[in-house]
């Protein structure tokens, strides 16, 4: 398979339905800015992370994935038949899990924080504000999209935030509060 189709040369791409739209549709705005956030994750992991934390971003990458199938999904096509391309509550309680068990470790939070540390820590200050980017793209969507596609989006950007703490903590690089 090649990797140019010539395909979208007029400025348009398909969606999962095989429907035409155009590249600035708000659609596929959404799901670019999470394949935009997929690259940053992944730009974390090569700047370093432990392994159960690298262990978690690769998790977060597939399911980065299969949010962006579903993005680019609005006749839930593919969803069904596909379980790799499927967001659920279990996904949200796994994230809110591992929000649980990092914050354990921090010292508590007591004002606003500067982003910046380690250069992962200081990636995934960056992460985190492309997480919310994505999630305002995804709530102007029309039909909206599936109320756990948001609840995921909303509690990643929360773990970006304690996975920034968590390994500029780890690193011994102290926070520097506003």
């Amino acid at each position: 398979m090649k990797i140019y189709t010539r395909t979208g040369d007029a400025g348009e791409t398909s969606l999962f339905d095989g429907s035409r739209v155009s590249k600035s549709d708000e659609r596929v705005d959404a799901y670019g800015e999470v394949d935009e956030l997929n690259a940053w994750l992944g730009l974390v992991r090569a700047a370093g992370v432990p392994a159960p934390l690298d262990d978690e971003l690769v998790h977060i990458q597939r399911d980065l994935f299969a949010l962006g199938a579903q993005l680019a999904d609005p006749a839930d096509k593919i969803a069904a038949r596909v379980s790799k391309a499927i967001i659920s509550d279990d996904d949200v309680s796994r994230l809110e899990r591992l929000i649980d068990a990092l914050e354990a470790d921090l010292p508590p939070l007591r004002r606003f924080i500067l982003a910046g540390g380690t250069a992962a820590g200081a990636a995934l200050h960056v992460a985190r504000t492309v997480c919310r980017r994505a999630e305002r793209r995804m709530v102007a969507l029309a039909p909206p999209v599936d109320a756990v596609l948001l609840r995921y989006v909303n509690r990643l950007s929360d773990l970006l935030f304690v996975l920034a703490r968590s390994v500029n903590h780890r690193g011994g690089v102290p926070e520097t509060e506003w």
